[in-house]
């Protein structure tokens, strides 16, 4: 029972203290489940993440609920996915009834701009610190190359580039393993 209110109590701090959608709770994501809490390592995380993306549904609540089921299966998944999702629909709640009244209000207008750049930086610091334990190599960095290039410049599915990116991984380790072996 404990595990449990712990992890409606992380993901319900995750929820609160987050501002700007899904990824923009990827860092606070890692920093509690992956540094605080250990409850899963960066790399479990990034493929949670990336599990999550191909998934449909807000990346952020499908991570929680991956992190709860390892923690406490079923009921672990559902209690984090609940815990994340709380805050903001408490929050959402209460500026829809204020909102009508203050939506015009230039204060307010700025407030959310202010609010919309500090998220592109707790964004960008999420993906230096997933870089750092993703792009392990020459095959890992091509990979990031290509599905880089490709989704500037196309307007391909992310789920391509996931499978195209694991079709890639699995091709080239094999490879690797055939020469070491």
């Amino acid at each position: 029972m404990k595990i449990l209110m712990e992890l409606f109590l992380t993901f319900s701090r995750v929820g609160l203290l987050t501002f700007g959608g899904g990824y923009a709770m990827l860092p606070i994501l890692q920093r509690e489940v992956v540094e605080t809490k250990k409850w899963v390592t960066d790399e479990e995380l990034v493929d949670y993440f990336a599990i999550g993306q191909t998934t449909p549904g807000i990346i952020a609540v499908n991570t929680a609920t991956f992190v709860g089921q390892k923690q406490k299966g079923t009921l672990g998944g559902i209690i984090a996915t609940l815990g994340l999702v709380f805050p903001s629909y408490i929050i959402i709640s209460i500026i829809a009834i204020f909102m009508k009244n203050f939506s015009d209000s230039p204060i307010l207008q700025h407030a959310f701009a202010g609010i919309r750049v500090s998220v592109y930086v707790l964004i960008l610091n999420a993906v230096i610190k997933l870089w750092k334990n993703s792009i392990v190599d020459k095959i890992g960095l091509l990979i990031f190359i290509l599905v880089f290039t490709l989704s500037v410049f196309t307007g391909l599915s992310p789920v391509l580039f996931i499978v195209l990116a694991g079709f890639i991984g699995v091709i080239a380790k094999s490879q690797e393993g055939r020469r070491q072996g």
